[in-house]
């Protein structure tokens, strides 16, 4: 493995310079606090995970309509911003860099989450399958309500103000999720997006939801600091589209002109048989690209610097390992063995589980 290349490298991303390739992936937590707060727990929880060369935060709501799960951060109100500034504060104060992931559930949500009891809003009215995570428990998805077109531009802008939002708790980029079945997800695959409009129907129509926010976002922060996160097969949350292939080879193509930070490809399926490899080559998303390309999926060591040897990915993002080793960039480094995480903490609680894993 090439010095120059390696896991252990450093990378210019954009103006960011990162002391490893090593990018430690978005996981829901719901351990923030009343409001929807971040606050000290969270900052220790993420200034352990310092040494990755990037830090990229659990998925934050872009407004109170946003919202899909109980105790999970927002970026909407004042409150949620001083919250997230202890956060990059002592990121910042440990050496590491972090992008905050602007998150809209559209249809993955439920009225007693909405304000008002509203129904949630999705590009078509088309009801998911399973149940909502409510502070009352596992509750059925109702239908969504269908988005008029004349709405499109105010969920854009809800966008806009999160991504400033974000940038004065003091990130250094931002990341749009675009993935695991959320509302961007919802328009660019055609088992959600039934819109006969300018949204719906062809390629570039399902997209354009994707590059209005994208366009937005950039206007705030410069587009080599905004990222974009996509998982063309992965089916949870009741997701399918007909030739994924296609829809996200269009979706590669119609973003790499922009000059992103990146693009960050969940590469793997998973479902109830546990975690499936994407059945196209995800070298011609990268290809269509032409950008950094941050590749997730069940990387090992072994298996990350393989890729990063044959220029298939420039970053390596990991998740689960990440839930159990704070340090784990020395740990891999080292090859030394992982703490194993213990599945009855990961979503909700306090301490436990979270930041009371040990290091080397």
């Amino acid at each position: 493995m090439s010095e120059e290349t390696g896991l252990f490298s450093t990378y210019a991303l954009g103006p960011n310079k990162l002391k490893n390739r090593i990018v430690m992936a978005p996981m829901t937590r719901n351990r923030a606090g009343e409001g929807n707060v971040p606050g000290e727990l969270n900052a220790v929880y993420y200034s352990q995970r310092s040494s990755s060369g990037l830090i990229i935060t659990e998925g934050s709501q872009i407004s109170e309509q946003g919202v899909g799960y109980p105790a999970t951060p927002g970026i909407h109100s004042p409150e949620q911003v001083q919250g997230w500034n202890l956060v990059t504060d002592s990121v910042h104060g440990a050496g590491g860099k972090i992008f905050l992931q602007l998150w809209h559930v559209g249809r993955i949500s439920h009225p007693s989450l909405q304000p008002g009891g509203a129904l949630p809003v999705a590009p078509s009215a088309v009801k998911p399958e399973g149940n909502a995570f409510t502070y009352d428990g596992l509750t059925p998805f109702v239908t969504p309500r269908a988005l008029d077109i004349d709405e499109i531009p105010g969920i854009v802008e809800q966008y806009r103000t999160a991504a400033k939002s974000a940038f004065d708790a003091g990130f250094d980029g931002v990341e749009i999720h675009g993935a695991n079945g959320y509302l961007i997800d919802q328009f660019l695959r055609d088992g959600t997006n039934l819109r006969t409009d300018d949204y719906g129907g062809p390629h570039s129509n399902r997209t354009r939801f994707l590059m209005e926010v994208v366009l937005g976002v950039s206007e705030i922060w410069g587009a080599d600091r905004v990222g974009v996160r996509i998982s063309p097969l992965n089916p949870f949350n009741d997701m399918s589209d007909s030739d994924p292939e296609a829809t996200f080879t269009h979706v590669a193509e119609a973003l790499g002109p922009v000059g992103l930070a990146y693009l960050h490809v969940v590469e793997a399926a998973i479902g109830e048989e546990g975690v499936a490899q994407m059945d196209f080559p995800y070298t011609s998303l990268k290809d269509a690209f032409d950008g950094t390309y941050i590749a997730n999926g069940a990387y090992d060591r072994k298996r990350a610097e393989a890729v990063l040897e044959e220029s298939r990915a420039d970053l390596i993002s990991f998740g689960s390992p990440y839930l159990a080793n704070p340090d784990l960039p020395e740990r891999l480094k080292a090859g030394a063995p992982l703490n194993q995480p213990d599945p009855t903490t990961f979503y909700g609680g306090d301490e436990k589980g979270y930041t009371d894993y040990p290091f080397l």
